[in-house]
């Protein structure tokens, strides 16, 4: 019994034993170190054995004897490079002191090639090693560049920079993390005169800048005169543009004084005369169209004095034209409505009338047992008392104030003259006895009759004689 118990005490602390062994050698990768394992770590894909395996940010169990693991540091390593005497592409030989960022790589493959090159080297060793690639690269950038290049584009000799020197430390398992370059100098004073160069550009430019703005002010300021200001102030824009442009060459020609002192002089003076005949040229292009706008502006007010007042008037008097055109068709459709109204009242009128008569001479007809003589014969006799009046009217009105009477006794007619003058008078008037034949009827024989008819005795009827 002793013994048994004794074996599960041994056996016990065996099994915390090879858990406690389990624990420790389980580790785990802090975020700023890269764990390396090496010794029996596996095979490639080709079939050799790979030297080491990197972990960033996880955790590995390291087996017991056949394997082993160190920590690559992810600090941030600042590597000063003064770089002097490096050749230019010119020929020039310039100074570029600098200061290099690097670090481990953490990226697949890269950090690989750090574990193989760097894993065991101290901080200063990796310095070091880091400082030659990045001297080598430098010289290599700057003499294929222009110190123009290198001075003015810094993002390209930085790019260029950044592109090379990364490429080389990546193969010993380092990464760039940030250049900077303090100070380019050169030993013949070449860019001390690009800088003045620059200085004098700006200062012209600034010069140039306030010279616009003022032409400005002074445009808005007088607007009234605002013709006179745009020349002046075009023509000192341009002086002034040239004087910048002609020092801007005269400082660019200081730059090589101690190599072309004599060509650089001849080309300043050949450019401020360029520029002064432009600036004329500009001047005289300026004046011009100061006048052309002085001639569109004099056209337009001219157009505007003249041609709108006209324009209203043209306008003013279709407008009246129209409204007496528009009153006159009102007055005259006014008009014509009341003649047509007129007419067809005078219309409807004479409409009722005839109608009316038309009714009464249907009336007479079939009064007349529907003949149209006897019907017309009655009319006649209706009519025949106004057609003697008209007879009798005709001589009513002669005057005879004084009638002179030579008697003819001798007459054989028995008439004396003035008997015969007055019936001469009545027989001027058509004889009534014609006028009841012109009617188709008799007239009564207590009126007379025509002489040349003979008188017809009326025949009494068989009774009236019996009685």
């Amino acid at each position: 019994m002793p013994s048994t118990i004794m074996l599960y005490i041994v056996g016990a602390i065996l099994l915390f034993s090879l858990m406690l062994i389990f624990l420790s050698r389980y580790k785990k990768c802090p975020s700023d170190k890269i764990m390396v394992i090496y010794g029996k770590v596996g095979t490639n894909k080709d079939g050799s054995n790979r030297s080491a395996k990197c972990i960033h940010g996880g955790a590995s169990f390291i087996w017991p004897v056949v394997q082993a693991f160190k920590f690559l540091d992810l600090t941030p390593i600042s590597i000063s490079v003064d770089l002097t005497k490096a050749l230019s592409r010119q020929n020039i030989r310039i100074d570029v002191p600098s200061r290099f960022t690097v670090g481990i790589s953490t990226e697949e493959g890269v950090m690989q090639n750090a574990a193989e090159r760097l894993l065991g080297l101290r901080l200063n060793e990796i310095q070091e090693l880091a400082r030659d690639i990045i001297f080598g690269q430098l010289r290599l950038i700057i003499a294929t560049m222009d110190i123009e290049e290198i001075n003015t584009d810094r993002d390209k000799f930085l790019e260029a920079v950044s592109g090379n020197v990364e490429t080389e430390l990546k193969k010993i398992g380092l990464r760039l993390i940030n250049v900077n370059v303090t100070d380019i100098t050169d030993e013949s004073g070449y860019i001390v005169a690009l800088g003045r160069e620059a200085a004098a550009k700006a200062i012209n430019d600034a010069k140039k800048s306030v010279a616009e703005k003022e032409r400005d002010g002074s445009i808005g300021a007088a607007n009234a005169e605002r013709d006179q200001r745009i020349e002046v102030a075009t023509a000192d824009s341009v002086a002034i543009t040239g004087e910048n442009t002609a020092q801007a060459q005269i400082a660019q020609s200081n730059a090589t004084l101690r190599e072309r002192q004599a060509e650089a002089l001849r080309l300043a003076i050949a450019a401020e005369k360029v520029q002064e005949a432009k600036a004329l040229e500009e001047a005289y292009a300026a004046e011009q169209e100061a006048e052309i706008a002085r001639a569109l502006r004099e056209k337009a007010t001219l157009e505007a004095n003249v041609i709108v007042k006209a324009e209203i008037s043209k306008r003013q008097a279709e407008i009246e034209a129209e409204a007496i055109a528009e009153r006159t068709r009102r007055q005259a459709k006014g008009e014509a409505d009341a003649i047509y109204l007129q007419m067809e009242a005078q219309a409807r009128g004479v409409q009722e009338v005839l109608t009316k008569q038309a009714q009464g001479f249907a009336e007479i007809v079939a009064a007349a047992g529907g003949d149209p003589t006897d019907a017309l014969r009655l009319m006649l006799a209706d009519k025949m008392e106004a057609l003697m009046r008209i007879q009798v009217d005709a001589i009513s009105n002669i005057k005879i104030d004084k009638v002179t009477v030579w008697d003819n006794p001798s007459a054989g007619d028995g008439k004396s003259s003035t008997a015969g003058f007055l019936s001469g008078l009545m027989k001027s008037i058509p004889p009534m006895n014609e006028m009841f034949n012109m009617a188709g009827m008799q007239l009564p024989s207590f009126l007379g009759k025509d002489a040349a008819e003979p008188v017809i005795e009326p025949v009494a009827e068989p009774e009236a004689a019996a009685e």
